[in-house]
């Protein structure tokens, strides 16, 4: 197997309310990118975000007596705090600098992905940036455009950094995906010697999601969109939710 991954350049700034699909499909026929059967297309969680209009201008938020306590244990701005807790169900670790959540989407990261980064300043006197509001149906509403659009079968990965438990720096991650398994249960398969598999998934749209962020890259490459070529899959379609661990489910809780 042969798989390519190629940046979809010239990509505009993305606005409230701007055409994302029709951005991103104009980009691809300017870049001579033209999907074939079984591409998958990634595309930044910002890009996204920004396009869904998920802005909240800190000018505007009035901190909780709650958001302020935890703001001075972490030492961020209280306005920021409030916004992260309203993006969540609950607090998991904290400590000065560091504030790991339980997202309302169920997952643990860092600040709920409340983001300041590559964030036009126009967007609001001090604006940050949430997560999509329903990651996987955003993508698969990008997928719906793009199969309409070129004819093909394709999938859809929308995906953020982030960091991991007991490892340094960031890594691309699946927060939505549409069209194909977001995990491979392959549990019951043979492996080389025959032997039964009894607990092995793989993250197969974090993979995907992990490879495309080396050409998105994290600062100002400005580079939202990949197109991933060669890759097969077989099992049912899974959205990124069934990436989540289930609480019950984990020993570090």
């Amino acid at each position: 197997m042969v798989v390519t991954l190629s940046a979809i350049a010239d990509v505009p700034l993305v606005q409230p309310r701007d055409d994302l699909a029709g951005l991103l499909i104009s980009a691809c026929e300017r870049s001579a990118l033209i999907p074939a059967d079984g591409d998958v297309l990634v595309v930044a969680q910002k890009v996204v975000s920004k396009a869904e209009g998920r802005y909240v201008d800190l000018a505007a938020v009035v901190p909780s007596v709650r958001a302020q306590k935890l703001a001075a244990e972490v030492n961020k701005d209280p306005r920021l705090i409030e916004v992260i807790l309203g993006e969540s169900r609950r607090v998991v670790r904290w400590r000065p600098g560091v504030l790991i959540v339980e997202h309302r989407l169920g997952f643990v990261l860092a600040n709920a992905g409340v983001d300041r980064s590559n964030i036009d300043p126009q967007a609001g006197i001090e604006p940050v940036l949430l997560l999509p509001h329903d990651p996987d149906g955003s993508a698969a509403k990008l997928l719906t455009r793009f199969t309409a659009h070129f004819r093909k079968i394709l999938a859809v990965i929308i995906i953020d950094s982030w960091g991991r438990a007991w490892r340094r720096g960031t890594v691309g991650v699946a927060i939505g995906a549409a069209g194909l398994p977001a995990l491979k249960d392959l549990r019951g398969h043979p492996d080389l010697f025959g032997r039964e598999l009894r607990v092995t998934q793989t993250g197969f749209a974090d993979e995907i999601a992990a490879a495309a962020s080396l050409l998105m890259g994290q600062a100002d490459e400005g580079m939202p969109a990949v197109l991933v070529h060669g890759l097969a899959w077989t099992g049912a379609v899974a959205p990124a939710a069934a990436l989540i661990r289930a609480s019950d489910e984990d020993l570090f809780w």
